[in-house]
């Protein structure tokens, strides 16, 4: 399957579907806090994470929180 995650191509060949929940754990494996999602220029809700299916060529953005001024 291949997906844009932060305008960079990605292929995810062991995967037909993933959630939205299993690609954060694949591209962020630390702690998952202070992170927005958005799929197709539309947000995730955190509380969807776990029941949002990706498709082929959708396009997700993966914004993470960072402190400093």
């Amino acid at each position: 399957m291949e997906i844009t995650i932060n305008n960079h191509l990605k292929i995810l060949a062991a995967h037909n579907s993933i959630t939205v929940q299993e690609l954060l754990h694949l591209e962020i494996p630390e702690k998952q806090k202070g992170i927005a999602v958005a799929i197709n220029n539309k947000v995730v809700q955190k509380a969807e994470w776990e029941t949002k299916i990706i498709s082929q060529s959708d396009t997700v953005l993966i914004i993470k929180a960072t402190q400093g001024g």
